[in-house]
């Protein structure tokens, strides 16, 4: 338990930014999901509507920090060339 008053309101701080995160990473998940559910159902329209969602969710997440920025740019190239992959 913290001791001190700076810890206290760390401890508060912390708390409520994990919240946050954990709604914001749950938005991304299920943003990439969506994606994932079209391109295996080979439907090459729907992937690319739930991309164009997609995409700044995962872009929004790495700013805050969410997730990092090499990865969000991996996560949305790699989407990117399975949903390419559809139309060939």
């Amino acid at each position: 338990m913290a001791n001190t008053k700076s810890a206290r309101k760390a401890a508060r701080q912390i708390a409520r930014r994990t919240v946050i995160n954990k709604s914001r990473r749950t938005r991304v998940r299920s943003a990439v999901r969506k994606v994932e559910e079209a391109i295996s159902a080979g439907d090459r329209g729907a992937a690319l509507a739930a991309m164009a969602e997609a995409e700044p969710a995962i872009i929004r997440a790495a700013q805050s920090g969410i997730v990092h920025r090499n990865a969000a740019r991996r996560k949305v190239s790699r989407l990117t060339h399975r949903i390419a992959k559809l139309g060939q």
